[in-house]
């Protein structure tokens, strides 16, 4: 089945820092040219311990979706466009993904294929949740105004692992992935959590975003280390990391 990777890299030093900033435009030519590729997005992110609308130029992702694990582990090895970005980062985070859950459009397709046995078995751990959004131009200050108080307490959210905030176009187009150590504090949050439950009305009633996709993911492996915490162990107990 297909597997989703999500990439994060951290940049240290004015060269590496300009030349990851310029992969978000060049770097497409390369990621097209990688064998079994069938999705990819390459992303900013954002600075501070929480998700926030100021860039940060030293962190950058990026998402691909392959037809099997094999495929993608390959490409992670062979593929030059990805092994410019391990060779000049100094710190390398990948997680490996299987998708049971998925609903809404990324720029109009559906490009996550739903495993059917994960999906019929019950939710397995721990889960991975990507949320994207492209927020209405009209609606920009109402969206960013609500985005401190969620980041803040999804910070502080008990079965929390990791927590990531990303955008392919500043401002306008977001993307938040964390993973979670099982369903019931994933749910706890995105039911029980005040200002997350706030925010998620708002934005159907105020009608915040032109297209959205909410996908559900088995973390399947991880491997590399963030902040000096190795992969496999940012799945295996709880931790606070974000992209600062």
């Amino acid at each position: 089945m297909q597997t989703v990777i999500l990439s994060v890299f951290r940049f240290e030093g004015l060269a590496n820092k300009l030349w990851a900033f310029s992969q978000m435009q060049f770097a497409h030519a390369g990621m097209r040219k990688i064998d079994g590729l069938q999705f990819y997005k390459l992303f900013g992110s954002g600075s501070g311990e929480s998700f926030t609308p100021v860039p940060n130029f030293g962190v950058y992702a990026v998402m691909a979706a392959f037809p099997s694990l094999e495929e993608a582990q390959k490409a992670l090895t062979d593929a030059p466009v990805m092994q410019r970005y391990f060779k000049r980062s100094s710190e390398a985070l990948t997680v490996y993904l299987s998708t049971f859950h998925t609903t809404g459009s990324w720029d109009g397709k559906k490009p996550f294929e739903v495993d059917e046995n994960l999906r019929k078995r019950p939710s397995p751990e721990p889960i991975g949740i990507l949320t994207r959004a492209s927020i209405r131009k009209r609606r920009l200050l109402e969206f960013w105004r609500s985005v401190p108080e969620i980041s803040d307490d999804t910070i502080r959210e008990d079965g929390l692992l990791f927590k990531l905030g990303i955008g392919e176009i500043p401002w306008l187009h977001q993307v938040t992935f964390s993973v979670w150590c099982d369903r019931a504090a994933m749910m706890r949050f995105a039911y029980q959590n005040t200002a997350h439950a706030k925010a998620a009305k708002a934005a159907h009633e105020r009608d915040w975003f032109s297209e959205d996709l909410f996908a559900r993911f088995h973390v399947i492996a991880a491997e590399g280390s963030w902040k000096g915490e190795e992969a496999h162990r940012l799945i295996t107990h709880k931790t606070e990391l974000t992209t600062a």
